[in-house]
């Protein structure tokens, strides 16, 4: 299976950081050149644990359907979104934060 590791230096707090990693909000527009649409489950706000999301977006060149579940959090160190339904076999979100003094 790919594993893909993506780090991303932000100069905030990480309580900030956290917060707008899961907003459904911001999700939809830093994507919205692809159209992504929150249209089932938590469709605005901030996502939490337990908590799904489907996605409508058209990558490709074909509309695809996802939807994912928060299955892991610990506030405001990770959380993870696992897909539930969608075009890949499987998929797993690790979203991984650290806080580092300057």
């Amino acid at each position: 299976m790919p594993i893909l590791n993506i780090t991303t230096k932000i100069k905030a707090p990480i309580e900030i950081v956290f917060d707008l990693s899961r907003s459904i909000d911001l999700h939809k527009i830093s994507t919205k050149h692809t159209k992504e649409e929150a249209i089932a489950g938590k469709t605005s706000g901030l996502i939490c644990k337990n908590e799904s999301v489907t996605w409508r977006a058209k990558h490709f060149g074909i509309y695809q359907t996802l939807s994912s579940k928060i299955t892991a959090f610990k506030k405001p160190h990770y959380f993870i979104d696992e897909m539930q339904q969608g075009i890949f076999k499987s998929f797993k979100h690790e979203h991984i934060f650290h806080f580092k003094r300057v």
